[in-house]
């Protein structure tokens, strides 16, 4: 049975061990490590439904809204010290300018009082006007590197997101697909947290560079719970 961290008010989180920390992987897909205080989210892709919007694709404009309202959610349950954000935190480069002013009061009110890291993404490359924290490249904490896209050269343990990973399982009959951490003991790559995000199956080959073809394991997300699985048993699309 896998170890489990119990956080207040809520389900357990998965514990995964990474290059000797202790990291809690949450059904919500946040990851929190304990003896930092520290919470990091992936791929938020705030105002994805407005980016589209303007190529006249609509998609309902409350992804911003239900994004920041989960987060809020996890924020409270785990009240860090420090926040991590592993970039393609706005789904553009404009993306900060259309926040709404609700949600972008919304966001000053989680910042405040807590050391916030935004990751550049492929997305976001460039740091936002008017938006509070520190805008990095990558962070060392640690052993660990926590950056946006998998580095590929597996010479540090680190932390990244941009890849969505999900794994798709076989269970009564029927195959589902959710999202899912893709850990090594070394390497992880998170899940997307982003309302309108999707994601890539861990049998890509993006997933052998990542890990260099070794085996890893997917812990996927439940409703209350995740549910480790080798990658290799999961299934293609």
């Amino acid at each position: 049975m896998a170890e489990v961290a119990v956080r207040q008010g809520a389900e357990p989180g998965e514990m995964i061990r990474l290059a000797g920390a202790r990291l809690c992987a949450d059904p919500s897909g946040i990851l929190y490590w304990p003896e930092q205080r520290l919470l990091c989210v992936a791929d938020l892709h705030f105002e994805k439904g407005s980016s589209f919007a303007r190529s006249g694709q609509f998609l309902p404009p409350y992804d911003t809204r239900a994004t920041l309202a989960r987060l809020a959610t996890m924020i409270a349950c785990y009240d860090p010290l420090i926040v991590i954000a592993l970039g393609d935190s706005f789904h553009d480069g404009d993306g900060p300018g259309r926040l709404q002013e609700d949600d972008l009061q919304t966001l000053r009110r989680l910042q405040h009082d807590r050391d916030w890291v935004w990751i550049a993404g492929n997305h976001d490359p460039h740091p936002a006007a008017g938006l509070a924290g520190r805008f990095m490249t990558q962070v060392v904490i640690g052993d660990i590197v926590f950056r946006h896209e998998p580095s590929g050269d597996g010479s540090r343990p680190e932390i990244a997101g941009h890849l969505h990973p999900k794994a798709r399982v076989l269970t009564r009959g029927r195959s589902v697909s959710r999202k899912c951490f893709a850990s090594n003991g070394h390497r992880m790559v998170m899940p997307s947290f982003g309302a309108f995000t999707g994601g890539l199956n861990v049998r890509s080959r993006a997933f052998d560079a990542v890990f260099g073809g070794s085996e890893f394991v997917a812990h996927l997300l439940g409703d209350a719970r995740l549910y480790a699985m080798t990658a290799s048993r999961c299934l293609p699309d």
